[in-house]
């Protein structure tokens, strides 16, 4: 761990983000980047607005990308 002080701040940022995704495995906790958050709220608006796709248009999706 001492070690660690004398990384590169590339290096630290990449340490974190990896303890954070053991973290989220192990404990079932997962936090949304500033990125995920905007993406979710602007998702939560359009339902309250009752923009929706249409059911075609994702059955079509999903029947593309079924594995």
């Amino acid at each position: 761990m001492e070690r660690i002080a004398d990384w590169p701040e590339e290096a630290k940022e990449e340490l974190m983000q990896s303890i954070a995704d053991i973290e989220a495995k192990h404990l079932g906790l997962y936090r949304l980047s500033d990125e995920e958050r905007a993406g979710v709220l602007k998702g939560l608006e359009q339902a309250d607005r009752g923009e929706f796709v249409a059911d075609e248009v994702m059955r079509d999706y999903f029947n593309k990308y079924r594995a």
